[in-house]
């Protein structure tokens, strides 16, 4: 519809009273009983419309009278006193956000705040820390009435929390291996003040974002940290030599002593073996001596002989023998070389 000038209903400058004056003009086309018809229906639309309110799933509907919380509702719709209650409606699953000692422009550029970075160790050196706090809203009503500025409370409480806890700390922990449990300590002691002011939220995370030392001394900061990396290279490198040669060494170890223990057992069978057998021979000696003494003979002089280059006569033999013994004869002689074959 194009604005016509000369419509009295389109003056954005009249007052009230000249809206109503001209209104009142238009009285002869409506008939009287349809008036108050007419303002029945809009007061009844007004009052649903003022009466009724829908709570998102994510939200929970606080409900207020004159100022002051009387009840919370939760997801779906509701109604409410028209004109004398009225709805607030606070994400009650979505998870909050405040930054502390630092700050993110609309551009995504992040900016150190020295005044809540700039934190004292426990063994008095000055790091600057900067960290995110998360939170969900637990209690609404708590959470919308009785803190005034829930969010610098929360800022203020989370940087109180973590001087608390670095101070306890050392510069070591704070910069290595002890980021997890000063996390989780800040964690603890802030939602414990936060209870205390009853600001009706859950703390579900701390996150530490940078931890850094002043840039006065970042160089040699830089310095002494490559000294620890080395330092734990050079560590790392001898536990895994050590973790190598301990195993082979005691393999070795146990490799020797089984050999040891077999070596020995064998002994001991052998020992044995020829313990029980000189036992049997000897009661067979004892049972028939010059059989079993004339079989020793002749065994230990098939022993004896066969490495011996002299010829012996047992008995009466050698009375009947020419007593010359070509023994140099007797020897076994070297195989001559073969000739080579001419072809």
């Amino acid at each position: 519809m194009v604005w016509d000038p000369k419509d009295p209903w389109s003056k954005r400058g009249d007052s009230l009273e000249d809206v109503l004056r001209q209104a009142s003009q238009f009285k002869h086309l409506i008939p009287s009983g349809g008036i108050r018809s007419l303002l029945l229906a809009a007061l009844l639309i007004f009052l649903v419309w003022q009466s009724a309110f829908i709570v998102a799933p994510d939200e929970e509907g606080v409900v207020k009278r004159f100022g002051i919380p009387v009840r919370t509702v939760g997801p779906g719709p509701h109604l409410k006193i028209p004109l004398i209650e009225s709805v607030l409606q606070p994400k009650v699953e979505k998870l909050h956000r405040v930054e502390v000692g630092f700050r993110t422009d609309r551009q995504g550029r992040q900016q150190m705040l020295p005044q809540e970075a700039l934190m004292l160790t426990g063994d008095m050196n000055i790091l600057a820390i900067e960290f995110i706090v998360q939170y969900k809203i637990k209690e609404s009503a708590s959470y919308l009435f009785h803190v005034a500025d829930i969010q610098e409370t929360i800022v203020k409480a989370a940087e109180a929390s973590m001087r608390e806890v670095v101070g306890k700390s050392k510069i070591d922990e704070a910069l290595t291996t002890g980021k997890a449990q000063i996390q989780q300590d800040t964690q603890a002691l802030l939602q414990t003040i936060l209870d205390q002011y009853q600001a009706g939220v859950q703390i579900a995370a701390v996150q530490l974002q940078d931890v850094d030392p002043p840039e006065a001394v970042a160089a040699a900061f830089k310095d002494v940290t490559n000294a620890r990396e080395d330092r734990e290279k050079l560590i790392n490198q001898s536990q895994g030599y050590r973790n190598d040669i301990l195993p082979k060494a005691k393999g070795e170890a146990a490799q020797m002593v089984n050999q040891a223990k077999g070596y020995a057992q064998a002994r001991l069978n052998r020992a044995q073996g020829e313990a029980n057998r000189f036992l049997a021979t000897l009661k067979e000696y004892n049972q028939a001596k010059d059989i079993i003494s004339k079989r020793i003979y002749i065994e230990t002089m098939e022993e004896i002989l066969p490495g011996v280059d002299k010829v012996i006569l047992d008995g009466k033999g050698g009375d009947r023998v020419l007593p010359y013994l070509p023994l140099d004869r007797m020897k076994p002689k070297a195989a001559a070389p073969e000739e080579d074959h001419k072809p």
